[in-house]
């Protein structure tokens, strides 16, 4: 053989053998992002990472988990799993439960970050790695590939625009206590924002605080402090981020002898904050249609491990502080009252009026006409 056929075979060889070693290759082995030929070749197959960040809010466990694996069961026929883990509102266990995923090679990560800017480097190890991540209800740093939550700002709005509704034309006639979400959580420095806007020269703010973790028993403690500093009955009403701490700040109430209970708002729509309200004892909440932003989070996903464009399911860009242009699709917010539980949760079957109507709200459940 001739010095020019040897060279011929040899490159023969060498191509064969690479394309050979390509496709012996999967996207998840190569490391070659959300965007490349093998990601696109991924069938229903999939293995999608979730992780939550608590389980102090009724949601994450109760609702969020398990309709997201219905409905990445429907989008993959049957084919698709979830891998799921909660934090516990631990931002590190959360990181460390991420790259164990990443290790693992799941297809794609939808994460709600217990601190959003700790999960960045998780995100960055995922991206390195191939792996698509969707930023569900909080909006995480580094570099995601979608979100999905609700209008949050619009949140604290909502809540603000209830509270002065409850207080009319005795805004001004005492004092009243914001309770706000972590300042780990982005999403709480919206609702406070948002809440700001519609309480700031139109009510008089005795204390506020950011309560750590969001937990109840903070905000009862917190709730206690104010009572002490402001007296009880300067108290004409309190911003409550949340429903788990509205009832924390209730029981402070309750226990400081108030004869009347101040209004008092929330957020999640759970199922003691709906029964709170049908009894008189906290005013509002906002109703989130977890349905809808969970199906939104699990679409994502999928199209997202399959290299698929996301299209219409991201309408909008959103800029984190790490990432610019994300693409986003924002779910609207309803005002949860007294007077439309029937068109809100019982509706959408968040939960049903045996759930909402034990022996204790009976009769509260049969004025507001729930049957």
């Amino acid at each position: 053989m001739n010095t020019n056929m040897r060279r011929a075979a040899v490159a023969v060889a060498a191509t064969a053998m690479a394309v050979t070693l390509a496709a012996c290759g999967s996207a998840k082995e190569s490391g070659g992002g959300t965007k490349s030929s093998d990601s696109a070749k991924k069938g229903d197959d999939l293995k999608i990472g979730l992780l939550l960040p608590e389980n102090q809010t009724a949601r994450y466990e109760k609702f969020d988990k398990p309709l997201i694996e219905a409905k990445v069961k429907e989008l993959t026929n049957g084919k698709g799993q979830i891998v799921y883990a909660n934090a516990k509102q631990d931002a590190t266990t959360q990181n460390q439960q991420a790259d164990t995923m990443i290790t693992n090679k799941v297809d794609a990560l939808i994460v709600d970050s217990v601190d959003s800017k700790a999960i960045a480097a998780s995100v960055k190890k995922a991206k390195e790695a191939g792996i698509p991540v969707v930023a569900f209800d909080r909006l995480a740093e580094g570099p995601i590939d979608s979100y999905v939550s609700f209008d949050n700002e619009e949140v604290g709005h909502v809540q603000g625009k209830a509270l002065l509704q409850a207080l009319g034309d005795k805004a001004k006639s005492g004092d009243i206590v914001m309770m706000n979400g972590a300042v780990t959580d982005p999403n709480a420095a919206l609702f406070k924002k948002g809440a700001h806007a519609e309480l700031d020269g139109k009510v008089n703010i005795g204390k506020e605080y950011d309560t750590k973790e969001w937990k109840p028993e903070n905000a009862n403690a917190n709730m206690e402090g104010a009572l002490s500093a402001l007296g009880k009955d300067k108290v004409i009403g309190v911003y409550s981020a949340n429903d788990g701490m509205a009832g924390g700040i209730i029981t402070a109430l309750k226990a400081a002898g108030l004869s009347k209970l101040p209004p008092v708002t929330g957020q999640d729509a759970e199922l003691a904050g709906v029964q709170r309200i049908l009894a008189g004892e906290q005013y509002m909440s906002v109703y989130k249609s977890y349905p809808q932003e969970d199906a939104i989070a699990a679409e994502m996903a999928v199209k997202l491990a399959k290299g698929q464009d996301l299209g219409s399911i991201a309408p909008k860009k959103i800029d984190s502080p790490t990432t610019k242009a994300v693409p986003s699709n924002i779910v609207p917010v309803v005002s949860l009252t007294k007077d439309n539980i029937n068109d809100t949760v019982i509706k959408d079957k968040i939960y049903t009026v045996a759930e909402i109507c034990t022996a204790n709200y009976k009769a509260a459940c049969d004025a507001a006409g729930l049957k």
